[in-house]
């Protein structure tokens, strides 16, 4: 309670009057001072998101919620609403910039993943039925598929003879994950595959990759990755990140998974809690940066 009514008077009073003396002091205003004063990626991101979420002034909300060609007009009307004489300091505007862009694009970038999230495998649409074809061919290239409905399905983790049935939870968003490991990370992804096998420690490939998906898309979702965003992307982030995230997590799951030396895939649940609360202390630094 006293801790609520602390933040509650900061944000409310303190925190104006703080800002107001330290600008009469250093002739600098809040934003100016963090950019000085923050080193690159998440440090100085955090605190820029801070300071335009708590702001009074609607140009410097705005600036957490716009398009990328909207970047550089928002840049120069908060110069012009905070009164920054760029000749005294010319580093502001380029820096500032960055973290506008590493913040509004997260928040796009979120909404690329919903919208592909929601967007359902269609059976009849002949691009996805292509690219489940070549999902196979990458993960199986010396065995052929007798049909497109069939049990062989099962030897690359998927739960019937059907993939599709699989996709509901995640959407597209499950299966272009898959597809985007298998492509660009083809050698790893049958080793894994070879992983998954195992006859005591094997799991199903395929359900547990959507499965790690729908981790990927809740530690998206809830802010989690921002850190990781913000040290790796230094401007827009794209769909490409969050493909990137997915295929650290099926890699690092694997080597988790065989370490741990599960009793039986029937403590999957358990095991992968454990595994999430690992990621979630990792992405918890904010120097971190999560690589294959």
């Amino acid at each position: 309670m006293l801790l609520f009514m602390w933040k509650y008077l900061y944000s409310t009073y303190f925190r104006f009057w703080l800002k107001w003396f330290l600008r009469q002091i250093s002739g600098k205003c809040e934003l100016q001072r963090i950019c000085e004063g923050s080193k690159d990626g998440a440090h100085r991101t955090h605190r820029i998101e801070y300071s335009l979420e708590h702001s009074k002034s609607k140009v410097l909300q705005r600036a957490r919620n716009i398009l990328e060609d909207e970047v550089d007009q928002c840049v120069a009307d908060i110069v012009k609403e905070k009164k920054i004489n760029l000749e005294k300091d010319k580093r502001f505007q380029i820096r500032l910039r960055i973290c506008v862009l590493q913040i509004s694009g997260y928040k796009k970038l979120y909404l690329a993943v919903e919208e592909l999230r929601k967007q359902p495998y269609n059976c009849d649409n002949a691009q996805h039925e292509n690219q489940l074809l070549e999902l196979w061919d990458l993960l199986m290239p010396h065995e052929k598929l007798k049909s497109r409905i069939t049990k062989q399905w099962c030897d690359i983790g998927f739960q019937g003879d059907d993939p599709k049935t699989d996709f509901r939870g995640m959407g597209m968003l499950g299966f272009t994950n898959l597809l985007y490991f298998s492509r660009h990370y083809t050698e790893k992804a049958r080793l894994i595959l070879s992983h998954s096998n195992h006859p005591r420690f094997g799991y199903s490939y395929a359900i547990v990759g959507i499965n790690l998906t729908e981790m990927a898309y809740s530690l998206l979702k809830s802010g989690a990755l921002k850190s990781h965003s913000y040290n790796v992307v230094s401007g827009f982030p794209r769909m490409k990140f969050f493909h990137q995230f997915y295929c650290y997590l099926v890699y690092e799951f694997d080597t988790f998974w065989f370490k741990e030396e599960p009793p039986s895939i029937m403590h999957f649940n358990q095991y992968r809690e454990k595994f999430h609360d690992k990621v979630k202390h990792l992405l918890s630094d904010p120097d971190v940066v999560l690589t294959l």
